[in-house]
């Protein structure tokens, strides 16, 4: 693996902050402040933090390190075995380079990121506790 075992478990506590926000619950409500009680103010607006702090941290990454989130992803989720190791982190290299994947936009777009990377970490005989 080239990463470092720390960065892959902050990105766990980022990616399992980033899964439980919810979004909006009910945009179109057609009701006022007043009517709902200030319930809409409370909605997050403009750009999320914590998404943006994720996406830095991962496009700060070189393309070693995001070849091996890809490839742990892979291997937490079961497309490829720990011992196929050395296959996935090629695949994931592959990948990047063609341009069929963007590691921040693909990585975040997956809901259950930080569980399929300790999965992964998992497989390898690794842990962040």
């Amino acid at each position: 693996m080239e990463i470092a075992l720390e960065k892959v478990c902050d990105l766990i506590v980022h990616a399992r902050a980033f899964d439980v926000k919810e979004g909006m619950t009910d945009p179109r409500s057609g009701s006022n402040e007043t009517d709902d009680r200030n319930f809409g103010s409370l909605a997050e607006s403009g750009t999320d933090r914590g998404e943006e702090e994720m996406r830095l941290v991962i496009d700060g990454l070189n393309t070693d390190e995001a070849a091996s989130l890809i490839a742990l992803v892979f291997v937490g989720r079961g497309d490829m075995e720990a011992a196929e190791w050395p296959d996935a982190y090629r695949l994931a290299h592959e990948r990047m380079a063609s341009g069929a994947l963007s590691p921040a936009d693909w990585l975040m777009g997956i809901p259950n990121l930080g569980d399929l990377l300790e999965e992964g970490l998992a497989g390898l005989g690794m842990s962040c506790t």
